[in-house]
């Protein structure tokens, strides 16, 4: 028994040994193959070539671009803060209380905006504002005060006139291009709603639609405005004779109407239609108004109003003037004018922009449709 022990001890002593040996051997290799490595390592020569060096630069997007719409923001009400300098209210009376006040109608009072067009005091605004032709108005710029104007020019059935005030040295605005006009496009609208107390007053939108054509009943009179620039800015009744602007400052339109029946639906008479006009009192200090002596409707009136037949394009004559040389240039009521001197027209608004731009005695082509036959008619323009 006491051989027995003996040899089991003697195994588990032979056991520690050998597990000793294997640590060691084990704890020898590892450190070998450290040292080694090591070595290697301060051996290894790096150029260059072997590797590529590249600036990570951190940015952050959103707070640029908060800093760029910031700056753009602060573009546009300095252009527009300048434009508002080139508003001003317009009244058919001296002295009137047209606050918020008041319970005048605003129509009674004659209340509204215009556009200050030279520096020399002509004034672009509605008819309906100012009044007729030769008739008188008040006027106040942005200094507060106040010169009675005279209307030199008045369209009503484009809403439009041209009042002219004694003075000099005042800011005015710049005229863009209406018929660039695009759906979508951002607009801002500026005017005196209810009033000269909420003076230029500034209302933002986008163009709602072009070439709009509406239905106005006045007076127990039915007319039809036609061209106009559809808008969701919002525009009051104080707004009218104002300025419909680009945020460039380019004015593009004059705010006319609004549907009151409906929210965020206002119009513009484009500026391009009166450019003719407004060129000729700044050169010249007076404006010649031409006719063709005809009264007519655009394709959507026609229409509307269920005249003559389908056409595809052009203006139809619903009525040819008695005694005119347009009558004597054998034009007849029915006949679609397709063209004015090679240049195709498709509303009242184009026809009355080219005439415009003609003198009493000019001569002018039309191309007309007849019975389904184009021809061309010779007519001498007169004096309005």
């Amino acid at each position: 028994m006491g051989d027995n022990v003996e040899r089991r001890y003697k195994k588990r002593k032979n056991i520690k040994v050998k597990s000793l040996v294997i640590t060691v051997i084990i704890t020898s290799l590892l450190f070998g193959i450290g040292y080694y490595l090591y070595l290697s390592y301060q051996n290894i020569e790096i150029k260059e070539s072997d590797y590529i060096s590249e600036k990570v630069t951190l940015s952050t997007p959103s707070l640029s671009t908060v800093e760029n719409e910031k700056q753009k923001n602060e573009n546009v009400a300095d252009i527009i803060e300048k434009v508002t300098k080139s508003v001003c209210g317009i009244s058919k009376f001296k002295s009137s209380e047209s606050t918020i006040l008041s319970t005048a109608k605003e129509n009674e009072l004659g209340v509204g905006t215009g556009i200050i067009l030279s520096s020399n005091g002509y004034i672009l605004s509605n008819s309906h504002v100012t009044g007729e032709k030769y008739s008188t108005c008040y006027v106040t710029i942005e200094d507060r005060n106040t010169y009675r104007g005279t209307v030199v020019w008045s369209d009503s059935e484009l809403d439009l006139s041209i009042t002219k005030i004694a003075t000099k040295d005042l800011p005015y605005v710049t005229l863009g291009k209406s018929s660039k006009a695009r759906v979508g496009e951002t607009v801002y609208a500026i005017g005196n709603p209810i009033g000269y107390e909420f003076r230029r007053t500034v209302t933002s939108g986008i163009i709602s639609a072009i070439n709009r054509t509406i239905k106005i009943e006045e007076e127990e009179k039915n007319f039809y405005m036609s061209d106009l620039i559809q808008t969701d800015a919002t525009i009051n009744p104080g707004n009218s004779g104002g300025p419909l602007i680009y945020s460039s400052g380019e004015v593009i339109g004059v705010n006319s109407v609004k549907i009151t029946s409906a929210e965020g639906i206002g119009f513009a008479v484009p500026i391009d239609v009166v450019k003719p006009i407004i060129e000729s009192f700044i050169n010249s200090g007076h404006f010649e108004e031409a006719t063709l002596g005809i009264y007519a409707y655009d394709y959507y009136v026609a229409q509307s109003l269920k005249v003559g037949k389908q056409f595809p394009r052009g203006i139809y004559i619903s009525q040819v003037i008695s005694n005119s040389t347009s009558e004597r240039s054998g034009l007849k009521k029915g006949d679609i004018i397709t063209k004015i001197d090679e240049k195709s027209v498709q509303t009242i608004n184009e026809i009355k922009q080219y005439i415009y731009s003609k003198k009493p005695n000019d001569k002018v082509t039309l191309e007309i449709m007849r019975n389904n036959k184009l021809k061309e008619i010779e007519v001498v323009l007169e004096k309005k």
